[in-house]
């Protein structure tokens, strides 16, 4: 829909005072999966948004278009640059125009006060400081691009089993000086347009429905001004969260702001039409600034587009570079030196795996990929000595692998053949023979979400046929087959798997999708196997739940498979390879399975037989080389037998070519931890009490999240927040503090401090500035808080730079619940610099004189 062109210069007033009831209530609440209402009587157009974490993925996750994927939130908070990831938050702003969004939801800004929470990989850090600049600077970029963000969620949603009822019991302290303060220095340092309640209670009431979160604290005391929207499917009734003060009612399928539901709600006075056109105009607000930012969105065809260019491509790989954490080399391992080497053997499940971001609202269809192996096997290209071996070694995949590259259609493209069809009637099972609809469908994968034909019955089947890449061999192969509805896979016309009849609840497709049933077939050598999967969107019947529910929004399918591979066999295959070559490379980790929306993990160890492999594979040959991938913190068993660990995250596109530039030298990596990787769960600040019990979470690590607990229990861990080595050395001198001022309830002070490269090569380097509070204080403090930091970017060998680092309020506030204000008290107050939580190199004490509180930002 094009929008009318006056729409940015309107008086939003009149458009309010014109609107009639039933407009203002439309407003309130989205349109289909991603828009917001047009009332085209009084030219008001609607604005679109888009998912938009580390990538925009546009409209559909049914055959999306394909875009950019950044490196996840953890990976770019490793690179603690804030001009990076606001040159990144612009790289988004391009893809949202591209993806005819005007708004992305994005970043997310909750906190790991456990690795186990699924989303972990989507939130920057556990502290508080450093999520709330890089968000910051994420936001900054993308809307100075003339994209408005939406930063989620708030608040205290940092799990995810039982997410949508569980009630976070938080601290007055804790929830303002750990999980509130992201989202205070986001506001007050970059304004946001638009925040994403959470799901889940806040101290007892729903944070979409909490009018103390929303009125006093946000709009009130931070001065907020912008649109209050809710996570999707994150309202619980009609009055309550619209007299709290939530704008807009996301998606606009299976709503509550109906007219028919809230004239109700108003003729029995629970809300007011004043409350609803308040309501209204803060989203109108909201599209009035997308239409003065980027007037060509709304006034285009809202076609979504894929462009890639050489510069974003280099951008893409340089930013994934510099997330790569280096936890460990011994005896200067690495950079590995092709020239020296005649072969390397390449082990691990995530080797050859496409393993790009966490699941759920992060996953995209990614414009290109680089694995890890093709990224190693690039940069050793021009070395014709090197010989390159590869054995999986050990698979670490939750559900079977994706075929999404194993079928093809009869006329040889990539895919399988989808035909859609209407059933008898709404209410009947019966499908209709003659399809409505037929495409080529390139993903097994597949997310239907609101992406059905239009016109197409209540009940209706997806018919999905294929072929199987042939093999040279022989062979048994396995399949998987998870179903949000119901499901048989066919091959050669023989039943393979049953997810239809009876099937097993599980947690894929946002907890509404079946576990995964598994059926193995017998392939013969050289042939095209026939591939039908029937699949209808009603819920078959489960032992303790027989109901048939119609899945009218999450409808989906997954098809997946392997080759069937005797384990024992596999695993010797790998040390006969590792033991044969001159260097190891093991690339093995977590994925989007493992790491994802709607449930949390269950263990921080490797999946199945991972540690063994590492274990097996450095005692046969020392010059082993970890690669791990994960979004958060695991545990490695195997930690002091192996000379070298680096750390990958979810890089995006330009996976593999960032490790290959690390694994051999072309870029020194500079990455450093944003958070800290406990030796054992049992080390975990939030263990014993981070699941929900009978709805309740326990924040009962209270201020002592990551750093802050292992400090203050005096427990080491396995690699400590901030830490990162790099292929050069540091030097720091000349710490010096200006003289505190306070004036009209503001504290200044600048800490200045020397860094020198003194090794060999060029590199960077990130100064880190903790604060410890006054030991006379009458509460308690963690022992170090970080309150500062500086990345020096490519320091040249015996080069000194000296950085500046400013200080303010937030640096020697805590909250005083008794006066419901931010104290500064008097005392000495003591600066620690270094290069990370654990090593401090420089320290100096500074005096406030008087105490005093303050409110507001």
């Amino acid at each position: 829909m094009a929008a009318l062109p006056d729409f940015a210069s309107t008086d939003l007033d009149e458009i309010v005072k014109s609107l009639t009831t039933d407009e203002a209530i439309l407003l309130t609440a989205g349109v289909g999966s991603w828009h917001t209402r047009a009332i085209s009587r009084l030219g008001i157009p609607p604005i679109k948004v888009s998912d938009g974490p580390n990538g925009v993925r546009g409209n559909h996750f049914f055959m999306s278009t394909p875009a950019k994927c950044l490196p996840c939130a953890t990976a770019m908070g490793a690179t603690w640059d804030t001009n990076l990831i606001q040159r990144a938050g612009s790289l988004m702003a391009a893809e949202a125009r591209l993806k005819a969004a005007s708004v992305i939801l994005a970043p997310t800004c909750n906190i790991q006060r456990s690795p186990l929470g699924g989303r972990s990989f989507e939130s920057f850090s556990e502290d508080p400081h450093l999520s709330g600049m890089i968000a910051a600077s994420y936001i900054n970029g993308v809307q100075a691009g003339g994209i408005g963000t939406t930063i989620k969620h708030f608040v205290a949603n940092d799990k995810e089993d039982d997410r949508m009822g569980y009630d976070s019991i938080i601290s007055e302290r804790a929830l303002r000086e750990i999980y509130l303060m992201p989202f205070m220095l986001a506001q007050k340092y970059a304004s946001p347009w638009a925040i994403m309640t959470a799901y889940n209670r806040v101290n007892g009431c729903h944070a979409s429905e909490n009018k103390y979160l929303l009125e006093k604290l946000l709009r009130r005391e931070w001065g907020f001004t912008g649109t209050i929207m809710s996570d999707w499917f994150g309202v619980y009734g009609v009055d309550t969260s619209i007299n709290a003060g939530l704008d807009l009612e996301m998606p606009g399928v299976e709503k509550w702001r109906t007219p028919e539901y809230m004239n109700r709600a108003i003729i029995s006075r629970k809300i007011t039409v004043g409350t609803i056109k308040e309501r209204a105009r803060s989203v109108l607000n909201l599209v009035q600034k997308c239409a003065r930012a980027a007037p060509e969105i709304l006034t285009g065809d809202g076609q979504e587009r894929t462009i890639d260019s050489k510069s974003d491509q280099d951008f893409m790989r340089q930013i994934a570079s510099k997330a790569i954490v280096l936890l460990k080399n011994e005896k200067k391992v690495l950079p590995l030196k092709p020239q020296s080497l005649k072969k390397i053997a390449i082990v691990g499940g995530n080797a050859k795996a496409r393993v790009l971001s966490g699941g759920g609202s992060a996953a995209l269809k990614a414009s290109y990929f680089v694995s890890p192996y093709n990224g190693i096997v690039n940069a050793l290209s021009e070395y014709k000595n090197v010989e390159i071996t590869y054995c999986e070694g050990a698979r670490a995949y939750l559900t079977m692998p994706s075929l999404d590259y194993g079928l093809i259609t009869e006329t040889g493209a990539r895919g399988w053949i989808g035909t859609w069809h209407r059933h008898v009637d709404d209410d009947s099972m019966l499908p209709v023979e003659e399809p409505m609809e037929k495409r080529v469908i390139d993903e097994t994968q597949i997310l239907i979400s609101t992406s059905a034909p239009k016109g197409i019955t209540r009940r209706w089947t997806l018919r999905l046929r294929g072929r199987l890449q042939p093999r040279p061999y022989d062979t048994q192969f396995e399949f998987g087959l998870i179903a949000a509805g119901r499901a048989k896979l066919f091959i050669d016309g023989q039943l393979v798997i049953d997810n239809w009849t009876r099937q097993r609840r599980g947690e894929a497709f946002f907890g509404v999708g079946s576990l995964e049933e598994k059926g193995v077939c017998q392939l013969k050598a050289n042939n095209y196997h026939d591939v039908l999967v029937e699949f209808c969107n009603v819920r078959g019947p489960a032992d303790g739940d027989e109901d048939e529910l119609v899945l009218e929004s999450n409808a989906g399918v997954r098809l997946g498979g392997a080759e069937v591979q005797d384990p024992d066999a596999l695993m010797d295959k790998a040390i006969e390879l590792a033991q044969d070559a001159d260097a190891v490379i093991a690339i093995v980790g977590l994925n989007a399975d493992w790491e994802t929306e709607s449930y949390d993990r269950k263990t921080l160890s490797l999946p199945g037989r991972t540690d063994e492999l590492v274990g097996k594979v450095v005692s046969v040959n020392p010059c082993t080389v970890v690669v791990t991938q994960a979004g958060s913190a695991i545990t490695m068993p195997w930690v002091d037998t192996v000379p070298a660990i680096v750390h990958a995250w979810y890089l995006g596109n330009a996976t593999g070519d960032a490790i290959a530039d690390v694994l051999f030298g072309k870029h020194n990596p500079a990455g450093r931890l944003p958070l800290t990787f406990p030796k054992a769960e049992e080390d975990v600040p939030a263990f014993g009490h981070f699941r929900s019990e009978n709805g309740k979470v326990r924040y009962a690590e209270d201020l002592y999240v990551g750093y802050k607990h292992y400090q203050h229990r005096n427990i080491k861990p396995l690699f400590p927040f901030g830490y990162g080595l790099s292929y050069t050395t540091f030097s720091y001198t000349g710490l010096i503090l200006t003289k505190p001022l306070v004036q009209d309830g503001k504290f200044q002070l600048t800490v200045s401090v020397t860094v020198k490269n003194t090794g060999s090569i060029s590199g960077s380097e990130v100064v880190q500035l903790y604060i410890a509070l006054p030991k006379s204080s009458e509460v308690t403090h963690p022992p170090l808080q970080l309150k500062g930091f500086a990345k020096i970017n490519d320091l040249l060998v015996d080069q000194s730079k000296t950085v500046e680092i400013s200080l303010d309020n937030y640096a020697v506030s805590y909250w005083d619940d008794r006066f419901d204000a931010w104290a500064v008290d008097s005392g000495s107050y003591t600066v620690k610099v270094g290069p990370n939580s654990t090593d401090l190199r420089l320290s100096e004490v500074f005096e406030v004189k008087d105490r005093f509180e303050w409110r507001g930002l």
